[in-house]
């Protein structure tokens, strides 16, 4: 059989952000209607503790007049690599035909981590946010700050960004890579408090363990993405926080079992399992009205979802297909 091989070079190519954020939301609304199936990922820990393994495997049956797709990631997580000049997140995207089960794909899965992950907070926010947002809080300076600034710049009229790293270096790099690309104001700001006062958005997108965002800082009517904590054990967002947002998530199931966003909170008594309003899913095909008023806030926690690489693999198998990018290996 032919497997059709692409690098990290042929993703970004092939998978534009606004593009992606049209895909994240028709591949969460086949999963709200059901035509979707997400395991709950299986991840081995390293014995050192210093990264975990994951597998993610799903599916999308075809809806709407779009095709169906099957799929895997495997992804790696080393926060270490961030000092070695390295993405923490590694991984491929393999796609099988949906009839036969065979490879047909093998495809780089960190840059589409990298880009489905920003998409999503980009339909998050396009979705809860007040459509008057204009001013972006970064809290994270890595991969994930990079592409978050694209898609929420692509779904608001952004006019001013502010940017926070517990390496201020990292900061300065991001704003000075990103600050002739949009028009917006974009500066690195030294504490975290900085920048989220009187932001509209915020993005949390660090590998702290710990709360990075407080309450007294997020202003009424904000909405923030939650998205660097992808375990039980670690969160960015402090309780006070938490109890006070209307809360929606990517899944329930995952939600529930690997976010601890919410799980930590839930074993201090702050709220139950309730306290989610609902997934970003339903509110796309309209069973949830998300945002209720201009001063509520939202969140929208982030864990990552099979439905969003395997959608996202297949949108770019089929660019590839048609310009003739990538490499064809037989197997």
């Amino acid at each position: 059989m032919d497997v059709t091989v692409l690098s990290a070079e042929d993703v970004a190519r092939l998978l534009p952000m606004r593009d992606c954020i049209q895909v994240m939301r028709d591949a969460l609304g086949s999963l709200a209607r059901g035509k979707a199936l997400v395991p709950l990922r299986m991840v081995m820990r390293m014995p050192d503790a210093s990264g975990f393994l994951g597998l993610m495997p799903g599916h999308i049956g075809p809806d709407d007049g779009r095709a169906g797709a099957l799929g895997m990631k495997a992804v790696s997580v080393f926060p270490g690599n961030a000092r070695r000049g390295i993405d923490t997140h590694q991984g491929a995207v393999l796609l099988f035909e949906e009839d036969t089960g065979r490879l047909s794909a093998l495809m780089d899965g960190a840059t589409i981590t990298a880009i489905r992950t920003a998409a999503v907070s980009g339909v998050a926010t396009d979705l809860l946010a007040r459509r008057d947002a204009a001013e972006l809080a970064i809290l994270g300076a890595g991969v994930q700050a990079r592409t978050h600034l694209e898609a929420i710049a692509a779904v608001r009229p952004l006019r001013r960004v502010r940017v926070w790293s517990r390496n201020p270096q990292h900061a300065a790099d991001l704003v000075k890579a990103s600050a002739a690309r949009y028009g917006a104001s974009i500066e690195a700001v030294p504490t975290a408090e900085a920048a989220v006062r009187a932001a509209d958005v915020v993005a949390t997108v660090t590998a702290s363990p710990q709360p990075v965002l407080q309450r007294p800082w997020v202003k009424d009517g904000a909405h923030i993405n939650a998205v660097g904590s992808s375990i039980p054990t670690t969160r960015e967002i402090d309780t006070a926080t938490m109890a006070a947002v209307r809360l929606f998530v990517d899944r329930r199931e995952s939600a529930l079992n690997e976010a601890g966003d919410l799980l930590i909170p839930m074993r201090e008594g702050a709220f139950t399992a309730d306290h989610i309003q609902a997934e970003l899913g339903e509110v796309i095909i309209g069973t949830d009205l998300g945002r209720q008023s201009p001063d509520e806030l939202t969140l929208f926690k982030s864990l990552g979802l099979a439905v969003e690489d395997v959608a996202s693999a297949a949108f770019i198998l089929e660019r590839a297909r048609e310009m003739g990018i990538g490499q064809t290996v037989r197997m």
